[in-house]
Formats: C-alpha cells, structure tokens, sequence
C-alpha cells in the first residue's frame, strides 16, 4: 500500500519496529558465528595469520609485480597515531605503565596552554609519579585543547566524528620528539639503561638500544655517525657540567647518581636520535 496513506507517526514506529528485527537478527547471526570466526576467516585466507605478523619490507621483485599491493604479499607500512608515539617512547626506555583502566593522567604539558579556557578559568596541574607515564589513551582531554602533542601527530579533536585520521609528516614533529620533556626523559631514561645492559662498549651499547628500539642492529654508516655524535657531545658535557645537568634533570623520574655526567647527557643525545627516528614512529 502507498506510504501516503499512513500518518507519519504510524510509519515511524514501523520503520523502527524493522530496524530493531533487523539488528536482533545480525546480533544472533554474530553470535552464532562468532565462536567460529576464525575458521571462517582462515577459509577466506588460509595464510591469515601470517599476513598480519609479515613485514612491510617486500621480497625482491614483489613491488614491481604488485606495486598497490592487491594480493597482500606485504604488510602495510604507517606512521603510529598519536597515542602510540609517545607510549612507544615510554615503552622503549621502560617507564611505560601498562595499568588498564582509572582516571585520565596529567602529562607534561606547556604552561599557560589551558589559559584560554574559561567559565570557570582552568589549571592544569601536572601529575606526579605513574600518572606521568600511563599510556596516550588516558591523557586528560579538555574539550577542544587536545595535549599539544596529541595535535602535533595529527590527533582529531572532539568535535565531530572522525572515522579516519590523516597522518602527516612535519618539522614539528620532529620537534616535539625531540623537546618534548616526555620524549626528553624517556631518552635519558633509555641512556641508563643502555650503559647499564648494553655492554662494556659502545658498539655493544649502541648495538643492545637498536635492537631495543627497532629490532635491528645498526647499520655500518649508522654506527659511525652516531659514534661521532656521541664523541661530540661527550667533550662538550665534560666541558659544562652545567648543560650536561641541564639535559639530564628533566622529567620526574630520578636521575642515576652512579654514572658519569658527561657519558650519561652524550648518552642521552643518542638516545634522543633514536627514538626522533622515522623508523622508530612507523608500523613496519
């Protein structure tokens, strides 16, 4: 029969009455199917499994092949959101808490960013202790002022729906990798324990925080550069006590008193390189 002959109300308590069996019906359907996704799934694509865990680095003459990659014999390489560069950081240099659940976390954050809010005016006050290194998921949102580095890796604000992120790649990221006192810290962090774990030598050393950092060891041209960086900032920390203190005192966490100031800052550049990496911020 014609719509026009029902009342609007009718045929919107209709149209929701076949909506509402329409979801039941994929709810059971899900549930009956769900225990046996799997199997399904490895119907579609026996090698699943494999395609998830493979690296984005193709076999020779694959790219040339299948340059869009439609059969899927590579992994997709991205640039992590911005949630995950920081608790990557934190993960490396072993401060990240992994604890699910509880309030939101207070990280470092510019002074006076909240400042133009207002009705009532706001304070953002810090947090001490593992509130500082609890994962992006929970960082404190205020409405429209997203934590500054959450924006500067292409986090979306609140504002409306965002069913994609568009990543970016910018100077200020690198920026923020390498002054944001998060990522200063977790660099200084991750030079203790490479002079602690690494090894008696610098090889051994940097060797044991590639592996750590990009699960690999370095390359010969990669060694050597970071090997005049460290001896550069090493003669100048031995010289001002004073940078060098500078360096290593940010971030909440306590500074080791067992190591050498000047190897510890030099340390801490290097530190800094890596994880400032492209590499180390791409899903490979």
């Amino acid at each position: 029969c014609s719509t026009s002959a029902i009342s609007p109300s009718v045929f919107w308590k209709v149209s929701m009455a076949i909506v509402a069996a329409a979801l039941i019906a994929v709810a059971v359907a899900f549930n009956f199917f769900a225990a046996h996704y799997r199997d399904a799934f490895s119907l579609i694509s026996p090698d699943a499994e494999n395609l998830m865990r493979q690296s984005s680095q193709a076999a020779p003459g694959v790219e040339e092949r299948d340059p869009t990659n439609k059969f899927l014999a590579r992994q997709v390489r991205y640039r992590l959101d911005a949630e995950f560069v920081r608790d990557t950081a934190l993960a490396v240099a072993g401060l990240l808490v992994e604890r699910v659940g509880g309030p939101s976390a207070k990280p470092y954050q510019p002074e006076g960013y909240s400042a133009p809010l207002n009705f009532p005016t706001r304070e953002y006050v810090t947090d001490l202790g593992e509130g500082l290194y609890r994962r992006g998921l929970y960082t404190h949102w205020q409405r429209t002022f997203l934590h500054p580095s959450l924006m500067a890796f292409d986090a979306p604000a609140r504002e409306e729906c965002t069913a994609n992120r568009s990543p970016s790649n910018t100077p200020m990221q690198a920026l923020v990798l390498l002054n944001d006192p998060s990522y200063v810290e977790a660099a200084r962090v991750f030079a203790e324990k490479a002079l602690r774990e690494g090894g008696a030598t610098f090889e051994a050393k940097l060797g044991w925080a590639f592996s750590r950092a990009l699960s690999r060891p370095p390359a010969a041209e990669e060694a050597r550069i970071l090997r005049g960086l460290f001896d550069a900032q090493q003669k100048r920390y031995a010289k001002d006590e004073t940078a060098a203190r500078e360096l290593i005192d940010v971030g909440d966490s306590p500074v080791a008193k067992d190591l050498p100031l000047a190897d510890l800052a030099a340390w801490t550049a290097v530190a800094r390189t890596l994880l400032n990496l492209h590499e180390t911020i791409t899903r490979n």
